[in-house]
């Protein structure tokens, strides 16, 4: 039997699975696992400015791209709890990464030795495992257990946690029969999958709601098949939207309080129906559940057990992954059709499709400063359909979703639960490494911003380029809207007048950041190694986009477009899918949403 330090038997079985690109930082505890990586070569690294970072590249390189799993290394004691915020913002979202951790010798775990800590109990709420490691010769069984429990079931995070002496410790393994263990994956039955498309078959404004499950198990193309053959209308969750491109005719639109369309609630609210798949029914997508039910029956299809009923009891549930699921509605559904059973929905298609012409918000402002609705118009306008968003939490997210338009499964990469600040900028650098080919724009308002733009670095270390788009209006804008409940704006300004910041002159190239606004983001991204560019006015937002794109290309960095928008606005939300408010003119023809899906009447 092969003989190996436990530390490289780790290293291979992380390449026996597939698992060959890592994010993180070395120090004293981790750095025999590095010396492994380094002897292997199997594994590419990108070296994080901050763990926390790291966690959120892993996360980005695995919501890339279907069976990726990102890892995401760190030392011992702080580097585990920095990387608490990313396992939590993954298991939220059913996100598989795994976390390796250094950790202080065996003996030396209960006597407060130099940054030792029980990672894994504090862990433990936030992953499906957290182990640490006491005995060499179980490391193996660890990293092959981690592997099984991410991809089976609900996906999500593990922590793995090896003490220095474990990892360097001898044992006997042979990676030439190492065999990953099976993958678990709950499916339908035949049975259930009819009783569903009867349930369905019944109703008379029938609609199915896309959750992330589907892009997790890989199953949209199977989505829209299924929503073809029977002629239904779909409403993809916040997590699942690019199921269906926004401009098939069966795209209904988002339903919720925050990130959805006029036209999607409107259609949520005619309907009678709600077949559910891969989705969790989130307080932002329902709003007040008496609202969101009545009137409609449920179906609802989730690989996890417990979330069945967990927000409400739908009125038939199935335990199946999405794709398990969804190959078997399509079956029935094409012997339904060949037989002539199925009904005909022509007239409520028609009836979403108006409402989706009609209900339009409007986007063309010409005011300045700049108003956010123009810049997702122009970002429509400029970006193609293979365009990949990144973006996390803030109004610049909500409007991002009100007005930007996806056509495909993971172009819309998205913290959804847990929503942390800073998870942007790492989390489009994982996307750019897992596929560079892929044109990748980041969304972020300034607060999101700043909390990790040491990352640019990153980007431009590695030659990880995409376009930043920062929305800067100088303020916690998201939190500001909620405290009008509180009659108040209190602890949420962040201008300044920046002593460092000068009018601009005849021979600057950018205009100068606007009075009040504070932080010179361009000058700390050019600093940082990455390219930017600043807009003040709403007719240079697309040339400034197209020039970016250049950049981007040519330098092969991160490039930030800044643009300023007005210090106060308000974006559309409410505290029911009925009671939506409206701060803006809404569009009421072409020339006021001319990037719009389809023309308005």
């Amino acid at each position: 039997m092969p003989r190996m330090r436990a530390a490289d038997a780790a290293v291979k079985i992380l390449e026996l699975e597939g698992a060959t690109q890592a994010f993180g930082l070395p120090g004293a505890a981790i750095n025999p696992f590095y010396a492994a990586m380094r002897d292997h070569g199997g594994i590419k690294h990108v070296l994080a400015r901050h763990v926390e970072g790291a966690s959120h590249m892993a996360e980005g390189f695995t919501r890339a791209k279907a069976g990726n799993i990102g890892v995401c290394i760190g030392t011992s004691g702080p580097a585990g709890t920095d990387m608490i915020t990313g396992l939590y913002s993954a298991m939220a979202d059913s996100i598989p990464i795994l976390a390796i951790t250094g950790q202080a010798p065996v003996a030396r775990l209960h006597k407060e030795d130099f940054q030792a800590v029980d990672i894994a109990a504090i862990a433990g709420p936030v992953t499906k495992m957290a182990m640490t490691v006491l005995e060499p010769a179980q490391v193996p069984g660890a990293f092959a257990q981690a592997f099984h429990l991410m991809r089976s079931g609900r996906p999500g995070p593990v922590l793995i946690d090896l003490p220095i002496d474990v990892q360097l410790a001898e044992i006997e393994f042979d990676p030439d029969t190492y065999q990953p263990l099976p993958v678990y994956k709950p499916a339908a039955t035949r049975a259930q999958a009819e009783k569903a498309l009867d349930m369905l078959g019944a109703a008379d404004r029938p609609l199915i709601v896309a959750g992330g499950g589907i892009i997790n198990a890989d199953a949209a193309d199977l989505l829209v098949e299924l929503a073809e053959l029977l002629d239904v209308p779909v409403v993809p969750t916040l997590m699942g939207w690019g199921t269906i491109p926004d401009d098939h005719r069966l795209a209904a639109g988002m339903v919720g309080l925050q990130t959805a369309h006029r036209y999607g609630n409107a259609t949520m609210l005619a309907s009678d129906f709600v077949l559910g798949i891969g989705n969790r029914w989130a307080n932002r997508h329902t709003g007040g559940l008496d609202t969101y039910r009545k009137g409609r029956k449920f179906v609802h299809v989730d690989i996890e057990p417990t979330q069945i009923g967990r927000v409400f009891a739908p009125d038939y549930g199935i335990v199946s992954d999405a794709k398990a699921a969804l190959e078997l509605f399509v079956t029935v559904a094409k012997e339904r059709k060949a037989a002539g059973t199925l009904a005909d929905r022509s007239t409520w298609v028609e009836d979403c499709a108006t409402r989706k012409r009609t209900m339009q918000r409007k986007t063309h402002f010409d005011d300045v400063p700049v108003k956010p609705q123009r810049v997702y118009e122009e970002m429509n306008r400029v970006f193609g359909r293979n365009t990949r968003y990144v973006s996390t939490i803030g109004l610049s997210q909500i409007a991002g979703g009100q007005f930007l338009h996806v056509y495909k499964a993971r172009n819309w990469i998205n913290c959804g639960q847990a929503g942390p600040l800073g998870w942007t900028i790492p989390a489009a650098l994982g996307v750019v490494a897992a596929e560079p080919e892929t044109p990748v724009v980041a969304l972020s308002g300034d607060y999101d911003f700043q909390f990790m733009i040491e990352e640019l670095a990153v980007g431009a270390q590695f030659n990880l380029p995409y376009i930043h788009v920062v929305v800067n209006n100088s303020y916690l804008g998201l939190i500001r809207q909620a405290q009008r409940a509180f009659d108040m704006d209190f602890c949420v300004q962040l201008g300044f007048d920046n002593i460092n910041t000068q009018e601009t002159t005849e021979h600057d190239v950018l205009p100068a950041v606007p009075k009040g606004y504070g932080v010179d983001h361009v000058k700390v991204a050019e600093g940082l190694g990455c390219k930017a560019l600043r807009v003040t006015e709403p007719g240079e937002i697309a040339g400034a986009l197209e020039k970016a794109r250049e950049l981007a290309g040519e330098h092969k960095v991160p490039v930030v477009v800044e643009v300023f928008l007005e210090r106060v606005t308000n974006i559309a939300m409410g505290t029911e899918l009925d009671n939506v408010a409206e701060f803006e003119d809404l569009a009421e023809s072409w020339e006021h949403a001319p990037t719009a899906l389809m023309l308005l009447d």
